[in-house]
């Protein structure tokens, strides 16, 4: 997941069908039809540059704009997280994963009229490489002649050449992976001399379906259709106006609710609040509001690095099985919030298979006490959160639960937000002082090998997992799962690896997965509601 994260989820829900219209050309009936988008200040739209851009309201502006190699398809899960190719024709992969070669297909221009080439893939791939601060750094560190780049002595890599409409990365290591990283916003294609800008540039021709014509930082943005778009994405709408000042959260929902605008990013708890009732409103899944869980897991990370839990796996699994995980999630805000799990892959992601291994509903002290017994080491432990009153609530609660199995907590805050990379950051420091850790856990790419490779191998995180944790076993499968085509044995080989994970090695304990809320106006047309776990704006319509 990188040196930063974010809760970034990807599921998809399509509600009935629409007729569509040819790419590039308003539906009948939907001419001048603006989408409005509300953000408010704190949902943070960082940047409108694909190399710098990190948050998800930009990652949701970006989606209607880009063009990458491979993406992931409008359609609900789990197709939705299938990866499907959007401008290469097709790929090659060395035996040995270090080569891969993209060969591109015709007929994609940027907005301002100009083929897509592949040097347009190599220089987005160059500008996150640059000396600029880009979070996609890590993505693509390893490519051939990247810390060059990143020390400012070359403009490009060596490792990237693009000659026509044929793209070869090489890798100094093997990277099963980077089909699924070119889906990430990164890696949009970008005019091939657009220099890199440590500040960002607002306004960059693009390949996909609409375009940034407009961007005041802080105050609006305005898209509109790319009329040279050539893929395959079926666009009704003919932009969007985007109000980067949409007050709080709260504002935010009522003014969609009341229809002053059409969609905003919000995270799901803002929707429990009483006073908004939306449930009794509209129901949930039915027409304008909708619940559905999300890529990100709340869970208790295990630090196998300091002597309580080092080369103790029965002692993680009594921790495991000490939780009442149902009594947590009634803390963290009830079913709207979340949903109960036990294993480390969201329900949504293809590989998830339900394997039942730590009870969900109470818990089961007699099997912790027995696991636990002669294993405390000193009895002692350390909780590390953030000062938000939830994250204090959640130690509070989960102290109590676990003092049961005779552990004796402290709880320490720390004045960060449990998702950020900061925080993180602090979690996998050399020497960090804490035994369990609140976090919210979702890797950029909702791909099973992301979820699970991040805990038991190192990782880009300052090279290091999450728990310190580390299984020869696993890893090995692993890698031979990640090489194999999607479909349905690459899903049983993650399934097995989850459930022997949580079963045998229990570096966390996986507490639910967040859900995603999403309220829309009564101008959206149910049809073209697809979610990603928030809304595909690049599909949406009104009726």
């Amino acid at each position: 997941m990188g040196r930063r994260h974010v809760v970034i989820a990807l599921l998809a829900l399509l509600v009935g069908s629409a007729a569509m219209a040819q790419p590039g050309a308003s539906a009948r009936g939907q001419e001048g039809q603006i989408f409005r988008v509300a953000y408010s200040p704190a949902a943070g739209l960082d940047f409108l540059d694909p190399a710098l851009a990190f948050t998800q309201p930009a990652w949701s502006l970006l989606d209607t704009t880009c063009a990458r190699l491979y993406t992931y398809p409008d359609e609900p899960s789990p197709a939705s997280f299938r990866v499907v190719p959007e401008v290469a024709a097709s790929y090659d992969v060395s035996p040995d994963f270090k080569t891969y070669t993209f060969r591109l297909r015709t007929g994609f221009r940027f907005s301002d009229g100009k083929p897509v080439h592949a040097s347009a893939f190599a220089q987005a791939i160059n500008r996150v490489l640059a000396p600029v601060d880009s979070p996609g750094w890590v993505y693509v560190r390893d490519i051939v002649g990247a810390r060059d780049v990143h020390a400012g002595k070359r403009s490009a890599a060596s490792g990237v050449v693009a000659r026509g409409n044929t793209l070869v990365v090489r890798f100094s290591r093997e990277t099963p992976d980077f089909v699924a990283t070119t889906t990430l916003p990164y890696f949009c294609a970008v005019p091939p001399g657009l220099p890199p800008s440590r500040e960002g540039v607002g306004l960059i021709p693009s390949a996909g379906p609409y375009h940034v014509t407009e961007y005041r930082p802080n105050e609006r943005v305005e898209i509109r259709r790319n009329p040279y778009y050539g893929g395959e994405r079926k666009v009704q709408l003919d932009g969007f106006d985007v109000n980067l000042r949409g007050g709080s959260p709260t504002d935010m929902v009522r003014s969609v609710d009341r229809g002053d605008a059409d969609w905003g990013h919000m995270l799901a708890g803002v929707f429990m609040d009483p006073t908004l009732d939306l449930v009794r409103k509209y129901g949930i899944d039915r027409s304008r509001f909708f619940v559905k869980p999300g890529l990100t897991l709340r869970l208790l990370a295990l630090n196998s690095q300091r002597p309580l839990f080092r080369n103790n796996p029965k002692l993680r699994r009594a921790v495991n099985f000490a939780l009442d995980r149902s009594a947590l999630l009634a803390n963290a805000g009830g079913p709207i919030a979340a949903r109960l799990t036990d294993q480390h892959l969201p329900y949504v992601v293809p590989g998830f298979r339900d394997a039942a291994i730590y009870p969900l509903e109470g818990a089961d002290l007699a099997k912790a006490e027995e696991l636990a017994g002669g294993r405390l080491r000193g009895k002692k432990a350390i909780i590390l959160t953030t000062d938000f009153v939830l994250g204090i609530q959640a130690a509070q609660l989960a102290a109590q639960q676990l003092a049961k199995l005779g552990l004796q907590i402290e709880i320490r805050k720390v004045p960060d937000h449990i998702a950020s990379a900061e925080y993180l950051e602090k979690l996998t420091a050399p020497g960090a002082e804490w035994d369990i850790a609140l976090v919210l856990w979702t890797p950029n790419i909702p791909d099973a090998y992301s979820y699970l490779h991040l805990l038991v191998e190192s990782q880009q995180l300052g090279g290091e997992t999450l728990t310190r944790v580390r299984s020869k076993l696993l890893s090995t499968a692993l890698q031979r799962a990640v090489r194999l085509p999607q479909g349905r044995e690459r899903n049983q080989a993650y399934a097995a690896i989850d459930a022997m994970l949580a079963r045998d090695v229990a570096p966390v304990a996986p507490l639910n997965v967040v859900n995603e809320a999403t309220l829309v106006s009564d101008r959206v047309a149910p049809r073209c509601v697809v979610l990603r776990p928030v809304l595909d704006l690049a599909v949406a319509c009104l009726k």
